[in-house]
């Protein structure tokens, strides 16, 4: 069994910065892409970020150039650093991990976590 665990979440006003963490736990061989996803009222989830076990990074052009994914391989740990965060920011973000259990790999996720920005 994995669990992805988010934290790191809360209220915080336009212009501010919040970092997300989220570990993956359980028995697992390996650990692919990393990633944050996130839903906003009455919205479909959409990708944030996504970061593979290599390093390489991707974003939503929404949250380009403010939000920063990264990894420690050694903890099975993705971040997200966010940072001028807006309203429409507000959603919330979920973790995802593609994960190798012996000979099964499955996408998992957490149990999200709220991020508000607002005055």
């Amino acid at each position: 069994q994995v669990q992805l665990v988010e934290s790191g979440g809360g209220l915080v006003q336009p212009g501010g910065s919040l970092r997300l963490s989220c570990v993956a736990s359980g028995t697992i061989s390996s650990v692919y892409d990393m990633g944050w996803h996130r839903q906003a009222p009455g919205k479909q989830r959409e990708l944030v970020a996504v970061i593979s076990s290599g390093g390489s990074t991707n974003y939503a052009d929404s949250v380009k150039g403010r939000f920063t994914i990264s990894r420690d391989n050694a903890k099975n740990t993705v971040y997200l650093q966010m940072s001028s965060l807006k309203p429409e920011d507000t959603a919330v973000y979920y973790c995802y991990a593609v994960v190798k259990r012996g000979v099964l790999v499955s996408g998992e996720w957490g149990q999200g976590t709220q991020v508000t920005v607002s005055s």
